[in-house]
């Protein structure tokens, strides 16, 4: 029972020096460039992506129309305006993705919506509201361009 005991502590003693040793260090000039805040965070706007209105559309001018979207959503994240963007999976709420957008305001993010084709076709519509998350989200289209083995 005693060494059982002894194995335990020594265990969680080790796991905890363990922890300490590989939390990471803070990064005064990566926090700055990302604009986070004291606590790592910063303002972007989130985008939920739903069918929009415009059903007559033929299979042809929707796929030009898909074209430009994803051209745009290519050029968004180059810009750093994009941080995160993708489909939703089938469902039954007419959701069709989201955008995760880099700015701090729902007029700088309608601007940046009404550059897409889909859009303005009114194929999609975009709801938008004011989101707090990690600032390091912004650094996710550098890391798929190293993990995405076909580029779109």
């Amino acid at each position: 029972m005693k060494t059982s005991i002894f194995i335990l502590a020594f265990l969680f003693f080790n796991a905890i020096g363990f922890s300490q040793e590989s939390e990471a260090k803070y990064d005064e000039a990566l926090a700055t460039s990302l604009h986070a805040d004291e606590y790592g965070m910063k303002k972007y706007v989130f985008c939920l992506l739903k069918s929009g209105s415009n059903t007559t559309a033929s299979k042809e001018e929707t796929k030009k129309l898909f074209e430009g979207h994803m051209a745009n959503i290519g050029k968004l994240a180059k810009e750093g305006k994009l941080a995160v963007a993708g489909p939703f999976m089938k469902n039954d709420r007419n959701y069709r993705g989201i955008y995760i957008f880099n700015v701090e305001t729902i007029e700088e993010a309608k601007a940046l919506v009404a550059t897409d084709p889909a859009i303005k076709a009114n194929l999609l519509e975009a709801e938008l509201t004011p989101w707090y998350c990690t600032a390091s989200l912004q650094e996710i289209p550098k890391m798929h361009e190293k993990i995405a083995k076909t580029k779109m």
